[in-house]
């Protein structure tokens, strides 16, 4: 396998504040990763740890200081046109991602439309919908007519249906109740049998990524500390870092 995305030795800088109090924020410290064709890369760490950063800069949302980034064999390209439809991302609120406005027939079709304006567009958003488990009665709805899972449903079928190579998934369970957080990782797994995509899966919620990552990279304060495969790390992490965090979630 090639790896579809590559981080090779990327920081990133920020600076806030002015006059006096002015500093500089290190959100990634030369990050070097990679995430394999049809592979599932968990991220986790605190809050602050840069997971998110990292995910933005993977989809091309935040420039870095320094480094590379790498994406299916070529440089990532700065415009977003040149990669629409091949990336995308389901964030933690679903709302965000979806108008309250529009139908979830529309909202699903929106990024569909960036890149093709063909007849059948709607029998294959109509088809994504049934993919993640609504009937086709749900396309004709709004968001509010729907539970929590159901719009994160909606938001991952709208994420897929440009049938993209990479997609981030940033905390896409944590606002979900523990019942509906299941069925939505056993849908993200059925999901990517299917359809072959690779990820990043961020979140600080270490059983998730267990269940839905082939391998587990874990942060701090910028760094990356530990990469390992899923079963490696769950058994034995190495870093005194990640035994932290597993002591948390075993405690």
């Amino acid at each position: 396998m090639s790896a579809l995305v590559e981080l090779d030795d990327v920081s990133v800088e920020f600076r806030t504040g002015w006059g006096a109090n002015r500093r500089h924020v290190t959100a990634m410290d030369r990050v070097t990763l990679a995430i394999e064709q049809g592979e599932t890369l968990g991220l986790v760490g605190e809050s602050g740890s840069g997971k998110t950063t990292t995910g933005a800069v993977v989809l091309g949302l935040q420039r870095v200081t320094s480094g590379t980034v790498g994406f299916d064999g070529a440089p990532l390209a700065r415009s977003l046109r040149s990669r629409a439809g091949r990336m995308q991302a389901v964030q933690q609120h679903p709302q965000w991602a979806l108008d309250p406005r529009r139908r979830v027939i529309d909202s699903v079709l929106e990024p569909l439309r960036v890149v093709s304006r063909e007849k059948d567009d709607e029998r294959r958003a109509l088809a994504m919908l049934a993919d993640v488990g609504l009937p086709e009665s749900f396309a004709w709805r709004h968001p509010h007519e729907l539970s929590g899972g159901q719009r994160q449903r909606v938001s991952i079928a709208r994420a897929l249906v440009t049938r993209p190579k990479f997609i981030v998934f940033d905390e896409a369970v944590s606002a979900l109740d523990v019942s509906v957080q299941a069925q939505i990782l056993n849908l993200i797994r059925d999901l990517q049998a299917e359809h072959a995509f690779s990820s990043l899966f961020i979140s600080h919620d270490l059983a998730a990524v267990r269940y839905v990552a082939h391998r587990v990279a874990v942060m701090r304060r910028g760094e990356v500390v530990e990469v390992a495969d899923t079963s490696v790390f769950y058994d034995s992490p190495s870093h005194p870092y990640s035994q932290k965090l597993f002591q948390e979630l075993t405690s």
